[in-house]
């Protein structure tokens, strides 16, 4: 190896290193995420740019201000005449803003005093830290963080005859309502937070185009009555079914636990759910597939190329793409040098068999490459990247 083949190489192994430290400490740079929560979006926005990604958030839902709640304080009422004998408290926000509420109208004490004489159950150690800061204790905690299991508690220590107060968050299981009143129980509940449609109603139709359009990696929901939302407008705009089968095939979706899970598992769509019901450790998930299944990094005569969701380098420098030149290369590095045939790729770019247009879109990849040898016509058979 000559001296100036060993410097390029050198150069091109340290360019290589840099990129490596690079993406460590953007794991999500190049890639587009979708946030639809309201309450405490700031936080999740926050740390997924700190990580590198761009963000496009359009709120489905937000909660309504307990001053215009007039029903939380009627049901209150209800609850605290009842004297219930168990009560369920399934969030943390939920029971701070239910006391907060109570408080507002004059009757905070009257319900802590109603909460402190009958057993406490709890579905999560967030909702626990609420129940205990608020002076009062719990008797039970549910295994996996969801009412079904808290209801299965009640249920086999029994419920016949006994008042349940049960504190919803939003979205109502009304299956579990059901179990304990077919067993015996008389149930009330007390909603402390509503969903209402949020302002700018321009900006959630957007984000679902963005997904039907596959110009988003992953859609992140961090409550159940966000999906349903997503779902209704969806289908006010016509376009539910080319939105679930997006979600399907090309947009991961990311949720923080379960519950919210359910809307889109009855869809059909498999989300990721974090291992620990907490944003921090949905965003950590999110990372870790990112990494694993939308970075291509190749080896090639014209370099070291790595695609990052819409961040592509190449011996470590960024190169802009446009979209459908950045699809037909991604396709293309997923081959690993392996020909893709012009019939293939024209279907990819939905191009519906256009030879010109394919070509074009060919063209105006290499154009935009440092150099357009990357990207080897085979004849007859299609096309290939040079490794």
């Amino acid at each position: 190896m000559t001296a100036l083949a060993s410097a390029d190489a050198a150069q091109a192994e340290a360019a290589a290193d840099a990129a490596e430290a690079q993406a460590a400490e953007s794991p999500l740079e190049g890639f587009r995420i979708g946030v639809t929560s309201h309450r405490r979006s700031q936080d999740l926005i926050d740390a997924l740019e700190r990580r590198g990604a761009e963000v496009i958030h359009a709120p489905a839902l937000k909660i309504a201000p307990v001053q215009e709640d007039l029903r939380l304080i009627e049901d209150t009422r209800a609850i605290i005449a009842a004297k219930p004998d168990l009560c369920i408290a399934t969030t943390a926000y939920g029971m701070r803003r239910w006391c907060e509420a109570a408080d507002t109208f004059g009757i905070g004490d009257q319900l802590l005093d109603t909460l402190g004489a009958c057993r406490m159950f709890v579905r999560g150690p967030k909702a626990r830290g609420a129940v205990r800061a608020a002076g009062l204790a719990d008797v039970g905690i549910s295994s996996d963080e969801t009412t079904a299991t808290l209801v299965d508690m009640l249920l086999a220590e029994g419920v016949r005859e006994k008042t349940v107060a049960v504190q919803l968050h939003g979205y109502t299981d009304v299956r579990q309502l059901e179990r304990l009143r077919m067993s015996g129980a008389t149930v009330l509940t007390v909603t402390p937070y509503r969903w209402v449609k949020p302002d700018g109603a321009d900006r959630l139709p957007r984000l679902i185009e963005a997904a039907c359009s596959g110009n988003l990696d992953v859609l992140t929901f961090t409550s159940a009555p966000a999906v349903d939302a997503m779902w209704s407008t969806a289908h006010e705009m016509g376009v539910y079914k080319q939105l679930i089968e997006s979600l399907k095939t090309n947009v991961t979706t990311a949720v923080v636990g379960p519950v919210t899970a359910q809307p889109l598992v009855d869809a059909g769509v498999k989300p990721l759910i974090p291992e620990r019901f907490r944003m921090g450790a949905l965003i950590r998930l999110v990372c870790e597939h990112l990494a694993l299944n939308h970075v291509r990094r190749l080896d090639t005569r014209s370099g070291n190329i790595e695609l990052r969701g819409r961040s592509l380098r190449i011996d470590g420098q960024a190169v802009e793409l446009a979209p459908a030149p950045l699809l037909l290369l991604r396709a293309l590095l997923g081959a690993g040098g392996a020909v893709l045939s012009r019939e293939s790729l024209s279907d990819l770019l939905e191009l519906r068999g256009s030879v010109h247009a394919l070509d074009m879109t060919v063209s105006r990849l290499r154009s935009s490459l440092p150099d357009g040898k990357l990207i080897e016509t085979v004849v007859k058979r299609g096309y290939r990247i040079r490794v």
